[in-house]
């Protein structure tokens, strides 16, 4: 388990410092050989990487016993407003504002702003953020291909980083999963952070068989966003939009959600269980990353990473069509 901060970055709700220390010790007595923290430089304009730090070193612990994942692409900028220019209404009372930098020198000074915030510990893996959101601001097709040179780029940055011991290993985090692909294409990652795709909601055919090749070749995948942004246990938000019942668009997700919540009380299971586990059990995933704003919910779900799930529960998601047909030949009904 792969501990997610963007909490410390006020996603959706400001919270105050003795609160947020509060979640960074649960997640460190979770796992006391050892945490892995994800953050990035976009989450609350670098306050998640700010707090984080903060954190780690009011509470003395070693820098032997944390490693963090760095997403890179974002800056911080000053703050003009009182709302900052990304993702509008979804970061709250921010201090500064960000902008997206993916370039050679970009990813380099994201990669040192990062580590200035985290305060004496540094990002060990590494990643270039939102590269799917930067392709879609292409206004052309030659625009999308210098685009897309940029990125690349990035990635000959973080190779050098590499190549001088400054980091461990170099990824890519996206909620648009066919990005991932097109970048392995050109850039042998070592892992890949897919978000918002690959759920006990949303499984599509394609991913799944692009995420076997990765567990073939040797790449590990780390699966985000597992609960669509909280909606799959039954927040507001779906992939960081609010979701409104009486809107029709929605009104397919939470009739599955309805379905899918009385079937976990008619077995007695979490869904936030039933999310997480249904997420590691999918071929070549290595690990989730969870972000929460509850010590107890930090706990719990360290908890179900490691408890498996009766095969019953998935045999009735099958019956009630809860999860794709294609997944009848897939083994669910296996523990790791």
């Amino acid at each position: 388990m792969i501990i997610g901060t963007s909490s410390l970055g006020n996603l959706y709700e400001a919270r105050p410092y003795g609160h947020k220390l509060e979640l960074v010790l649960a997640a460190l007595e979770c796992f006391p050989e050892g945490a892995v923290f994800d953050s990035a430089g976009k989450y609350g304009a670098g306050m998640a990487l700010e707090v984080l730090g903060q954190a780690l070193f009011d509470l003395k612990v070693p820098k032997s016993k944390v490693l963090i994942s760095n997403k890179l692409g974002w800056k911080r900028a000053s703050l003009s407003g009182s709302e900052p220019t990304f993702e509008r209404d979804v970061w709250k009372d921010l201090t500064h504002d960000a902008v997206q930098d993916i370039s050679y020198q970009g990813i380099l000074a994201c990669f040192e702003e990062g580590n200035a915030l985290l305060k004496g510990y540094e990002s060990q893996l590494v990643s270039i953020h939102d590269p799917d959101e930067y392709l879609d601001l292409a206004t052309s097709s030659e625009d999308y291909e210098r685009r897309f040179e940029d990125i690349l780029e990035g990635y000959a940055a973080l190779d050098e980083l590499k190549q001088a011991g400054k980091v461990k290993a170099i990824g890519v985090g996206s909620k648009d999963w066919k990005v991932i692909r097109k970048i392995y294409q050109h850039f042998p990652l070592d892992w890949v952070m897919i978000a918002n795709s690959m759920t006990i909601y949303d499984h599509p055919v394609e991913l799944f068989e692009f995420m076997r090749l990765l567990e073939k070749e040797g790449v590990g995948i780390v699966n985000s966003a597992v609960f669509h942004s909280g909606f799959l246990v039954g927040g507001d938000y779906f992939d960081y939009q609010k979701m409104n019942s009486n809107d029709p668009v929605f009104n397919e997700r939470f009739l599955w959600r309805r379905k899918f919540f009385a079937l976990c009380e008619g077995h007695a299971i979490d869904p936030a269980h039933a999310c997480i586990q249904f997420a590691l059990l999918l071929p070549g995933v290595n690990s989730l990353a969870l972000n929460s704003t509850s010590m107890h919910r930090i706990r719990a779900n360290a908890e179900f990473c490691t408890t498996p799930i009766p095969d019953s529960f998935w045999d009735a998601c099958k019956e009630q069509g809860l999860i794709a047909k294609y997944l009848s030949e897939f083994n669910l009904n296996q523990t790791r």
